[in-house]
């Protein structure tokens, strides 16, 4: 090996990067051919030749190019075992120069429309740990939304020839803007554009799910299996997120107002997808007679989630983010229910009690201040769970029926008597105390 190091080093970058492609072709089409297979993994002799001539060299463009033609006569295979052999991370100093061609190299696939290399990447996203996902997710969205705001056409126009690859980049990018920050919010072309693929084709974000074999081991750290969880904690943050990014002063909060109402309607679209989603995997779970048995939202997620928005609440006033909250609530109870209905989530009954009453308590949390013992009790002047138009999913809509007083109601019919009623408390006609009352709870089967 030492000699083909020293005929390396007397040749230029680009020959020299050439020369251990061909090598490694070579060495990994042996292996896969052999009983064994490239289990035991490339020799270290082979390693450090590749960490040296193409990693720790200055990355030139033509070397891209290089792989990119290398990549042209080799099967599925063979393509797959020399990218991971190329861009595995090792834990050294070669895993920056990794990064940075394999950035430069999956953006120029994209322009170029090179679908090998986006396969490859895709398994790539799949198999290394989130951290590196969200720095090769960043770049790309940098390439596309920032540098070259017009280029999100190009970037667009992948998920017709690599939807496995588009799957894993919303994974991806649904891990870094996770609404922790403004700096954090997906770019408005971004997310017009992940709308769009998923309402074109609401199956692609089952596709690394529906491909991926179930005895098969994800590595420790990886993204999600599916980008459903991401993408709801988009729609359930979003509205609180925007709300907490206004600014101070009021041209600039008029402009953070602006945005927020231009995205919403993109958010509501794609809180429709994700439930149109759960009902598409409810029948894939059905057929493979994994329906009950398989959750696809971790609920270590779920109660995650409902953290964070417990958090963002109490970073806003309750009385000027009223309508954000309700809203966010209102999705998440939606999002939560349809996913239990579904299969997607598994939860037990004593999870699903606590869950709505955390709703519940939510909802009620507020400037509310506690009468003296002993009198009535007063409403708050804040509209806990009074929406606008509540919708039908939402558990919350059940617990306003259950929970607000009665209202007048047209006759029965005679064959339909009315069944008299206890006597009420002497609360006020427009009162109502939700600690006193039992949440009427009917488990979903």
């Amino acid at each position: 090996m030492s000699d083909i190091r020293h005929a390396l080093l007397r040749r230029d970058p680009l020959s020299a990067a050439k020369e251990v492609l061909y090598h490694l072709d070579i060495s990994l089409g042996s292996a896969l051919q052999s009983a064994s297979g490239p289990a035991s993994g490339l020799e270290k002799s082979t390693v450090d030749l590749v960490e040296e001539f193409i990693f720790h060299i200055h990355p030139h463009y033509s070397v891209f190019i290089c792989i990119t033609l290398n990549f042209i006569n080799c099967s599925y295979a063979v393509r797959q075992v020399i990218f991971s052999a190329l861009f595995s991370l090792q834990g050294n100093k070669a895993d920056e120069s990794r990064m940075a061609m394999l950035s430069k190299l999956v953006s120029m696939a994209i322009a170029v429309c090179r679908v090998p290399i986006l396969e490859c990447a895709a398994t790539w996203l799949q198999r290394t740990h989130s951290a590196w996902c969200v720095r090769l997710a960043r770049a790309l969205v940098d390439d596309y939304c920032a540098l070259v705001p017009c280029s999100i056409a190009t970037l667009q126009n992948i998920c017709s020839a690599s939807p496995r690859f588009c799957c894993q980049l919303i994974t991806a990018v649904t891990a870094l803007y996770d609404f922790s920050s403004d700096e954090l919010t997906p770019p408005p072309a971004l997310l017009e554009m992940v709308v769009g693929w998923i309402a074109e084709d609401p199956r692609l974000l089952l596709l690394t799910f529906i491909n991926t074999p179930l005895t098969s081991s994800l590595p420790i750290g990886c993204l999600e299996v599916t980008p459903l969880m991401g993408l709801l904690r988009w729609c359930v943050k979003a509205p609180l997120a925007y709300q907490r990014g206004q600014k101070l002063s009021l041209t600039n909060n008029q402009a953070e107002t602006d945005k927020g109402m231009g995205c919403e309607e993109l958010y509501s679209k794609l809180h429709l997808s994700i439930l149109q989603v759960f009902l598409m995997l409810q029948v894939h779970l059905t057929e493979q007679n994994l329906f009950g048995r398989l959750a696809v939202l971790q609920v270590e997620s779920a109660a995650a989630l409902i953290e964070e928005v417990s958090r963002l609440s109490d970073e806003l006033n309750p009385l000027h983010a009223a309508n954000q909250i309700q809203l966010a609530l209102d999705r998440l109870a939606q999002a939560v229910q349809v996913a239990m209905a579904t299969g997607a989530l598994l939860c037990t009954r004593v999870l699903v009690f606590l869950f709505v009453h955390f709703l519940l308590q939510l909802v009620m949390s507020g400037p509310v201040v506690s009468p003296p013992h002993g009198s009535p009790f007063q409403p708050s002047p804040y509209t806990y769970v009074h929406p606008a138009r509540p919708s039908p999913l939402s558990p919350l809509s059940s617990a306003h029926a259950a929970l607000s007083p009665l209202h007048t109601h047209p006759a029965l019919s005679p064959h339909r008597p009315l069944v008299p009623h206890s006597t009420h408390s002497s609360l006020g006609s427009h009162a109502f105390h939700p600690a006193a009352v039992a949440f009427p709870y009917r488990p979903i089967r």
